[in-house]
């Protein structure tokens, strides 16, 4: 009895304080932000935690449950969407490292439960936006000029908002048409403290429900955070990336403006196209779809398997295409440089190894890289079904031999938050370079599934030959003598001939629809 009283004390004490604090500041301080004041992030993050613990206690840990029955499934589905509305609302609120934070839950489409999925994926196109003035602020003080010395035109409505910067049409005095990225203005002060109130909360909360085991999810944003935040280091990155595909004729990189840059501001090339998920501007525009996923899969491939230089961010919003009437081929707009992952030659072996063991089906190979890349033994085939986004007894007949249908996504997503403990365990464990692959391979996967190229398995064959010459740079570099590095790159070859013949059977077998 005086235990409940005192958890009602102190819990409207907490809301008590909070409203009554607040409101002070609100009143005090009503020419600022009071948002950007740690006392209210804090006491409205911990308001919310406390709430969801709530939420799936009174629904889920009140009671025992018969797990495969299904109003235990109804109800725990109600409270993940009761749960993830709440934390929608208070990324919203908090803005920032909360908006990141946000979106990286909504991009991890296999991962996590599909209610967190597709209620945090709205932040990717309906992120809080600054006002014209309070960005005109921020180049200000950045670059030292009146912005109006420095544009000719500036439209106040933006191109795209997101969790860290939102970004403007403009026109250079002395130059082109660019596209203005400012950083916003409240996100570096605030940035420190939502990360050490999100760890706390995180750790709080994984002590009560042991299924919540979410502190890789902080640690990577914490990771990046510094990376995003310079706008300078994401001008390099498009440099770079330009560099290494300047070979692939239908990519595009927009050019960087660096007399207008700093760390919270960047002038990029202005660049117009339609989203890549955007089946009617494909339409309209006569895209083809098999081929913009073939390119996209070739790329990612590349990326990840080859120079271990992986863009890390590729929602719809960041990759644009065009194809104007007299173009051949369509154009790719890759924009949004920030997140990158630099990709370890020891970690793409694995990778590489782990992808062609799943695709030969040989079991004690899985297990063997997949416990190189930090898997626990007994979860290596979980670890194959989140790197493929299949069932086991898909991988087991073979990915490339069964045919990918919604059907097998809805029971995917629908079994996986069965296991959702088990998988916390791998992302807690795994290699962190793997995170960032993930969450690619998840984003790249999205934009299949709505241009309704999931079956095509567009970027299968391109894959495969990046996994093979993965393994042969990485052998050949580390081979002592003349005659294996001979051996070597005889096997190279002859299994490049291999995939050659058996690309010739994927592509008649497509065309036949002839499927296991």
């Amino acid at each position: 009895m005086l235990s409940r009283n005192l958890s009602k004390f102190l819990k409207y004490s907490l809301y008590g304080g909070v409203t009554v604090g607040s409101a002070v500041v609100a009143l005090k301080y009503h020419d600022a932000d009071y948002n950007s004041f740690a006392i209210v992030r804090l006491t409205r993050t911990a308001c919310t935690a406390v709430d969801i613990g709530r939420t799936y206690k009174s629904l889920l840990y009140s009671r025992e449950w018969d797990k495969n029955s299904t109003e235990y499934l109804e109800v725990k589905s109600q409270a993940h969407q009761i749960g993830a509305e709440k934390l929608l609302k208070l990324c919203k609120a908090n803005k920032g490292v909360y908006i990141k934070v946000g979106q990286h839950v909504g991009a991890l489409d296999y991962l996590l439960p599909n209610e967190y999925v597709q209620t945090m994926r709205i932040l990717h196109k309906d992120a809080p936006r600054n006002t014209v003035e309070e960005l005109y602020e921020v180049i200000k003080e950045d670059l030292k000029k009146d912005p109006k010395e420095l544009f000719e035109e500036f439209d106040p409505e933006p191109l795209g908002t997101a969790s860290l910067a939102q970004v403007h049409r403009a026109k250079l005095k002395d130059g082109p048409e660019v596209a203005v990225k400012v950083q916003h203005h409240f996100v570096r002060k605030n940035t420190k403290i939502d990360l050490k109130a999100m760890e706390f909360i995180i750790k709080t909360m994984s002590r009560v429900f042991p299924d919540f085991q979410m502190q890789w999810l902080v640690e990577e944003t914490k990771k990046n955070i510094a990376k995003e935040l310079d706008f300078l280091q994401e001008g390099r990155n498009a440099e770079k990336v330009a560099e290494l595909f300047k070979n692939y004729s239908w990519l595009k990189v927009p050019k960087i403006f660096w007399k207008y840059s700093t760390e919270r501001v960047l002038v990029m090339e202005y660049v117009i196209g339609g989203q890549v998920n955007d089946v009617k501007y494909l339409d309209k525009h006569n895209i083809s779809r098999p081929d913009l996923c073939t390119k996209l899969g070739d790329l990612y491939s590349h990326m990840i398997f080859v120079t271990g230089f992986v863009h890390s961010d590729p929602h719809p919003g960041n990759i644009l295409v065009r194809k104007d009437p007299k173009d051949k081929d369509v154009t790719v707009f890759l924009l949004d440089h920030g997140l990158y992952a630099q990709l370890t030659g020891k970690f793409r072996y694995h990778y590489s190894k782990l992808w062609l063991s799943i695709i030969a089906r040989d079991k004690d190979q899985i297990r063997e890289h997949a416990e190189a890349l930090g898997i626990q033994k007994d979860l290596y085939g979980l670890f194959a079904c989140m790197v493929t986004g299949r069932p086991w007894d898909v991988i087991m007949k073979g990915i490339d031999k069964t045919k990918l249908s919604s059907a097998e996504k809805s029971t995917f997503q629908n079994e996986l938050p069965n296991f959702l403990h088990h998988v916390t365990q791998c992302l807690e464990h795994v290699d962190r370079q793997a995170l960032l692959v993930l969450k690619t391979n998840d984003l790249i996967r999205s934009i299949e599934y709505a241009l309704g190229m999931q079956d095509r398995m567009c970027g299968f064959m391109v894959m495969t030959k990046c996994c093979t010459k993965s393994i042969y740079q990485h052998e050949f570099k580390n081979a002592t003598s003349l005659v294996r590095k001979q051996f070597l790159n005889t096997k190279y070859v002859w299994s490049l001939f291999v995939l050659y013949i058996y690309g010739i059977y994927l592509s008649l077998r497509t065309r036949f629809n002839i499927y296991s």
